[in-house]
């Protein structure tokens, strides 16, 4: 893979994570189209996730440090009640437990890791399958297809008011399981979950927010994955620099493709993106046909 293709695929995974038009499905297209081979499975797809997860930490940086500090307190908390369970055996004055999920953000925190367990589970079971799919230029066209579906959908559902307190952990349990389907190419994440969001009630803002944020951890669960790679692949300085530079740009233009969607949510535009995978999903199912 040369550097000025890590650029390229930099800027589409940083254009399209965001966006609900599936970074996956235009990285496997390009890579198919272009006959791009870069020797490590799906290595380099994960650091580019991570250059828009970079993009993420930084739009969302006080809520996700908020986060990181209730959840160490939520871990705090769990040590002490176990504490309180075992000083309250064979008591007759018995010493009541701390309330665990006592705000907004502890709450925020429980959902999201609710909604990472079917995603990593998916994710773990279903990796070479989607490795597989990607090279197959039938499948993004098709999970495109379905992307244009859902999109079309979202924009006709009504406002929701639900924010963290109002929202279940079933609830969250089922986006998450939308979300580990999503990894298929085609099939944008961010659109998926967002459109699960909103058909549950969510407000718009919040559903954003809680798309984005919810990713973090599937992402980091993949680059540990497939860290392994970096030690097993043989990879050259100058592919080095290639990854690097592309998970570069991906950060970069990921930051103000957030930027837009947030104005996206708020219009209520999806309709556009859904045009927009639907005429690609054609093109590439056509496209697999002909070649044939």
């Amino acid at each position: 893979m040369s550097l000025l293709q890590a650029i390229f695929m930099g800027l589409i995974q940083g254009l399209t994570e965001f966006l609900p038009v599936s970074s996956s499905g235009h990285l496997a297209l390009f890579k198919i189209l272009f006959h791009v081979e870069t020797d490590t499975g799906i290595l380099f797809d994960v650091l580019l996730h991570l250059g828009t997860l970079a993009a993420i930490c930084i739009v969302y940086y006080k809520d996700i440090a908020r986060l990181f500090l209730e959840g160490a307190a939520i871990a705090k908390d769990v040590f002490i009640n176990i504490g309180i369970f075992f000083k309250n055996l064979g008591q007759d004055n018995k010493k009541p437990y701390l309330r665990i999920v006592c705000n907004s953000y502890r709450k925020l925190v429980m959902l999201v890791l609710v909604s990472t367990i079917p995603t990593g589970v998916i994710g773990y079971l279903g990796r070479e399958v989607v490795a597989s799919a990607a090279g197959v230029l039938l499948v993004p066209g098709i999970c495109l297809l379905v992307t244009a579906v859902l999109l079309f959908l979202a924009d006709r559902m009504p406002e929701g008011k639900k924010l963290p307190k109002n929202v279940s952990y079933t609830t969250a349990f089922g986006i998450g399981i939308a979300q580990g389907i999503a990894t298929l190419p085609g099939l944008s994440r961010s659109g998926t979950t967002m459109t699960v969001c909103l058909a549950n009630g969510f407000r718009q803002s919040f559903a954003v927010k809680y798309s984005f944020i919810m990713s973090i951890p599937a992402v980091l669960g993949a680059a540990v994955l497939e860290i392994s790679d970096i030690t097993t692949a043989g990879l050259t300085a100058a592919e080095i620099v290639s990854y690097l530079v592309g998970m570069a740009v991906a950060a970069v233009v990921g930051y103000f493709c957030i930027k837009a969607m947030l104005v996206v949510v708020r219009t209520r535009k999806f309709k556009i993106f859904g045009v927009y995978c639907l005429m690609v999903g054609l093109l590439s199912v056509i496209g697999y046909f002909v070649s044939a």
